[in-house]
């Protein structure tokens, strides 16, 4: 049988099967002698011991698509950014570090700004301006309104998507809002994920279709960016790659270097202020890293 790992608790994982029931599985230990650790969201093959209740043992781990570390998880199709409009006012720094992250690790991002009710018409649109040339689409959400629930869950189908954003940004409300009544729940798969202690540390997948995942995460209040050259970050600013090697210097990394495109760019607005002055507030910041 083949199914996929929506949550692993204390050596057991729970498998959301294709026939709709979730399983209670343990790992062969041939796992552990190759060193392969089964992950959330892996795909995998299984054999089933027990319908009542569901149990089985985990046979096969399939290829990975990919692989996240924090939190730790694999075959991710899209990462869900949600920051608020206001209350609390929106960190674009950190918006900015989570797109790079998700960038480095070719993970599409889609950006979700809630509470849209509490900004005007105009001061969503500046956030449009300044974002839409990040390479990825962003929708204006309220949980209070509804306004564009049904449009992300549209988003969402077919895919394992993880959702990640700062603490108090309305977070759990849009999770409990796209769950609806979609979310599969089958058995005592309620009572059986909750058997360890402290729970909301693991990572666990909600189904909310026969092949639709959903991934709540920890909110963040800080990010580290991903290992890179200074020199790289600038290839992970979508908007300044149509001016890549239009500078006077070859190589230029839009910091200090006299007549730079980029930054002719910004002056003329072809370039958000915002974007640009975060990029190099973290150019400054990997410039420090390499010093020690």
């Amino acid at each position: 049988m083949e199914g996929k790992i929506i949550k692993g608790i204390a050596g057991f994982y729970y498998i959301h099967a294709q026939n709709g029931l979730v399983y209670e599985c343990k790992a062969k230990g041939i796992f552990r002698k190759d060193n392969q650790k089964p992950l959330v969201g892996d795909n995998v093959s299984f054999t089933e011991l027990t319908r009542e209740p569901a149990q089985g043992n985990i046979t096969e781990l399939h290829s990975r698509k990919n692989e996240l570390i924090r939190p730790a998880v694999a075959n991710v199709d899209q990462a869900v950014v949600i920051f608020a409009a206001k209350d609390p006012e929106p960190n674009y720094n950190l918006l900015d570090r989570f797109l790079i992250m998700m960038e480095a690790q070719d993970i599409p991002s889609l950006i979700c700004i809630n509470k849209s009710d509490l900004i005007t018409r105009q001061e969503q649109e500046k956030i449009y301006k300044d974002y839409e040339g990040a390479g990825c689409e962003i929708l204006f959400t309220s949980t209070k309104t509804g306004e564009n629930i049904d449009k992300l869950y549209e988003k969402l189908k077919g895919k394992t998507s993880t959702v990640a954003g700062p603490s108090g940004v309305g977070k759990s409300s849009m999770v409990n809002c796209l769950a609806k009544n979609e979310i599969m729940e089958t058995g005592d798969i309620s009572s059986k994920i909750k058997r360890g202690k402290n729970t909301t540390r693991h990572t666990f997948l909600m189904a909310l279709d026969q092949d639709t995942f959903l991934m709540d995460t920890p909110g963040f209040s800080s990010l580290s960016l991903p290992v890179m050259e200074k020199e790289q970050l600038r290839f992970h600013y979508p908007e300044f790659s149509a001016y890549e090697g239009t500078c006077r210097f070859q190589g230029c990394v839009h910091i200090s270097e006299p007549d730079c495109s980029i930054k002719q760019a910004v002056a003329s607005g072809e370039i958000p202020k915002l974007r640009y002055e975060n990029y190099r507030l973290l150019f400054e910041e990997l410039k420090q890293q390499k010093r020690y």
